[in-house]
């Protein structure tokens, strides 16, 4: 029956595959990974400052840490401010995609997001990131305050809302007075640097008596070297518990890897290991369980394990998109402003091997993709833009904790429009998941090598 599944899962993979064409950019030409930056004494390269000292996070060689797409860059900041003090965010709107500064709790749960659309420009600026503005503008200033509350009502998850309404952003205090903020930069345009062509935010803090210091003389009054007061699960899943979960004495070895693969929505941590205890809380709040969530993005992801095959493919259709990394003049919005796939992985170390963001996921004339997942020696020779089909490495160690043949594969819709249906955003419970997405739910097989190259011929070569 198995071999039955098999073949007719390559015959539709073949049929959906016809008058492929490459549409997408030249990977080769991101800016992200090779940008130039300052490395200082910790040898790990990037811009910080006193304020926003932990960072960039993202793929090698950066901070490689809670899933970080491979295409953005963050930065968090922890500080208090003092009693009876006024904290402010200046900046300028980047040249990307998308930025944000969005509040997270000890647990590494996110309270509210400032995306970049909504925050309100300084007089006489333009915020680049309203749809129809321009993207080139060299007024680009904004400021956010900080509010040492909880927010009253939360604003939209996963979809627009009204634009250039927010100039506040609320970041509770947590343990002896703790609070973080992670400011977001998603895609800086082609030829821009990991800040996208812009300085990194500066704190203009005000004090009680009326003083104001800013910059680096604002760090030592909010006390932006503190330890970090975070609780175990915040970052990851502890290797041990790991280990439980996924060698479970009444589970196969590929557990909880399936063919053809079950994609699973990102509800609260309880539901992330739910993936393996088959346990989920369906009054959730969605994008709660990750490792640091972006409450823009909304997030399916499943596991792989190449004990099935050495490839593991997956084909959907692909959502449109705000296109801006070739630095479009106006700001557009498609029925996202982002989405990406990336191959991560365990929840033990939650680092991510790389990702393919939407401009350079090769489609067809039908606007589906086909996206390979392997270790680099088992990449098929026409897993390759030209060829018409996107490919994603998997770790050689795996998991990074006892299993080689293991990874997570996570897709991400950023912002989608309300008038987009089959989005991440519009799905309430796990069961709902195949319903609402429709063409766009990605199926997937496991094939060998010469299997790939005999199904999918490259007939642009």
């Amino acid at each position: 029956m198995r071999n039955v599944l098999l073949a007719s899962s390559m015959s539709s993979l073949m049929l959906l595959s016809s008058g492929m064409s490459y549409a997408a950019n030249d990977a080769s030409q991101k800016n992200l990974k090779n940008s130039s930056a300052s490395i200082d004494a910790s040898g790990i390269p990037g811009p910080r400052t006193c304020f926003w000292s932990r960072g960039p996070h993202s793929a090698d060689p950066y901070l490689n840490m809670a899933y970080p797409d491979a295409n953005v860059y963050y930065w968090a900041a922890t500080f208090t401010v003092p009693k009876g003090a006024k904290l402010e965010i200046q900046g300028q709107y980047p040249h990307s995609r998308y930025m944000s500064l969005i509040s997270y709790d000890n647990a590494g749960k996110p309270i509210e997001s400032a995306a970049d659309y909504l925050i309100k420009p300084n007089q006489g600026s333009v915020n680049p990131f309203v749809t129809g503005n321009k993207r080139d503008s060299h007024k680009r200033d904004y400021s956010v305050e900080i509010v040492s509350s909880a927010p009253e009502v939360q604003r939209l998850v996963g979809q627009l809302g009204q634009a250039q309404s927010v100039d506040k952003l609320h970041v509770p205090q947590y343990g002896t007075g703790q609070q973080t903020v992670l400011y977001r930069i998603y895609l800086p345009d082609k030829n821009k640097d990991i800040t996208g062509g812009v300085n990194l935010p500066t704190p203009k803090l005000t004090l009680a008596d009326g003083t104001v210091v800013s910059g680096d003389s604002a760090c030592g009054k909010l006390n932006t070297k503190q330890p970090l007061q975070l609780t175990a699960a915040a970052a990851s899943i502890p290797p041990y518990q790991y280990r439980q979960l996924a060698q479970q004495a009444d589970k196969p070895d590929t557990w909880p890897a399936k063919n053809p693969a079950e994609w699973y929505i990102q509800l609260d941590r309880e539901s992330l290991i739910g993936i393996y205890t088959g346990k989920f809380n369906e009054n959730a709040r969605r994008s709660e369980g990750g490792f640091y969530p972006n409450l823009d993005n909304q997030y399916i992801r499943t596991i792989a394990n190449r004990k099935y095959g050495k490839l593991f493919v997956m084909r959907g259709k692909a959502p449109t998109v705000a296109k801006t990394f070739n630095s479009d003049a106006v700001m557009s919005q498609g029925q996202l402003r982002y989405w990406s796939i990336c191959s991560n992985q365990s929840f033990a170390n939650t680092r991510v091997n790389d990702c393919l963001f939407d401009e350079e996921i090769p489609l067809d004339d039908k606007g589906y993709y086909t996206v390979v997942v392997s270790r680099a020696e088992d990449r098929p020779r026409n897993a390759k833009p030209e060829c018409g089909i996107g490919w994603l490495p998997m770790a050689d160690d795996g998991d990074g904790v006892f299993d080689d043949d293991v990874s997570v594969i996570q897709i991400r819709h950023m912002l989608s429009s309300p008038d987009f249906k089959n989005t991440f955003t519009n799905i309430e419970t796990q069961k709902d998941l195949v319903g609402v997405m429709g063409e766009y739910m990605p199926k997937t097989n496991y094939l060998m090598p010469n299997q790939l190259e005999t199904f999918l011929p490259c007939n642009n070569s």
